[in-house]
């Protein structure tokens, strides 16, 4: 069989592995000379801790496997099982992280909680001041700027696999046959549109009312933090935003104890993650509304630094990057992807919001099964 795959993300780049692996012919393009949306400018988290229950976390433990996996194959990936810590400061907190380990799910989630101490043991550098925190152990990381590189790396040792940056795909000429802004013409038995944030231009011919919009989101890097962060890091605001910990003592959390007011207006939590070269990523915002700023503001990463000093109980290292990224995400926040056919031998996957990062080995390995790869 011959696969195209449109977009050069870790959606579209999972889509590339599932069907090399399968021993496929694929050729991968790519509109930019490298991917630069989403796929780099996040966390590099496969973060399983907060996913909704059901199709959501099935998806998530799914990809986790396959991630670890995959990182075994290509050690450039950076995969570790770090796993993840959500200090918590008082009983309103804790009573959302206790709710959480009652979940019949929490076995599989690795959930424990644990004392201050415990907590200081798992990851020295939170010297700060709480009170316990939610440990996550099926949570790990790879290194987003680098992660599309050594799997195409990797692919590009198959005889079956093409690469073919710089180029826009224009029209979808017939079954599996797209027509590229260079003219050229690839034709395949399947064709599968990753095209992540990017809904206008041919996604929108094909799929005019595509129940998807943009997010937008601010994060920043730190210089080295000088000693080890074993686990990322989540703060109770992220209990706000991941469907897992939704019920009473959230909604007891949500009455009693109103986020920060910059953390409000800017739909926060804090996310944090050490990269290979000691830095700290840490965001982030979500913006929903059209259209979006251009530039980015201070008072989100102001907000973040203070909770990063609270945990670590030290200043934060120098900011050297800060940027801002646009992901697409189901409006329905309940779907893990939407995938649909938008031509005879054409499919669209996109959507996945916030999970891209953790979900795409899982979504690519279901794409594959449900088209008979």
């Amino acid at each position: 069989m011959r696969v195209t795959v449109v977009g050069g993300g870790v959606v579209g780049t999972m889509h590339a592995w599932q069907a090399v692996e399968r021993g496929h012919e694929v050729v991968q393009i790519e509109r930019e000379a490298e991917a630069r949306g989403a796929s780099l400018r996040n966390f590099g988290q496969i973060w399983v801790s907060g996913r909704a229950g059901g199709e959501e976390l099935g998806t998530a433990l799914r990809a986790r496997e396959l991630w670890e996996r995959i990182g075994a194959l290509v050690p450039a990936l950076g995969f570790r099982a770090n796993g993840s810590l959500t200090p918590v400061r008082n009983d309103l907190e804790r009573a959302v992280a206790e709710a959480a380990l009652a979940r019949p799910d929490a076995a599989a989630r690795g959930y424990k909680l644990l004392t201050a101490a415990e907590a200081r043991a798992v990851n020295p550098a939170l010297r700060g001041t709480y009170e316990s925190a939610l440990y996550c152990e099926r949570d790990a990381a790879v290194e987003p700027r680098t992660a599309q590189l050594a799997l195409r790396e990797q692919l590009s040792k198959s005889p079956n696999y093409t690469f073919l940056p710089g180029r826009e795909v224009r029209e979808v000429t017939g079954p599996g046959t797209v027509r590229d802004d260079h003219g050229d013409v690839h034709r395949a038995d399947a064709v599968v549109l990753c095209t992540g944030a990017w809904l206008g231009g041919l996604v929108r011919e094909l799929a005019p009312d595509l129940p998807v919009r943009r997010v937008r989101l601010q994060m920043m890097q730190t210089d080295p933090l000088g000693e080890p962060l074993p686990t990322s890091v989540a703060d109770a605001d992220s209990f706000r935003y991941y469907p897992a910990y939704g019920g009473q003592a959230l909604d007891h959390l949500e009455a009693g104890q109103p986020q920060a007011p910059v953390a409000a207006a800017h739909r926060m939590q804090l996310l944090m993650v050490q990269r290979a070269d000691g830095g700290l990523t840490i965001g982030d915002t979500h913006e929903y509304e059209h259209p979006f700023a251009f530039d980015t503001l201070e008072d989100p990463y102001e907000h973040l630094a203070e909770v990063v000093e609270g945990f670590l109980g030290r200043p934060l290292p120098r900011i050297r990057r800060r940027w801002a990224g646009v992901y697409a995400q189901c409006t329905d926040t309940r779907r893990v992807v939407h995938r649909q056919q938008v031509g005879e031998g054409a499919w669209l996957v996109t959507g996945p919001g916030g999970r891209g990062m953790t979900c795409a080995p899982a979504i690519a390995e279901k794409t594959a099964n449900e088209l008979g790869w």
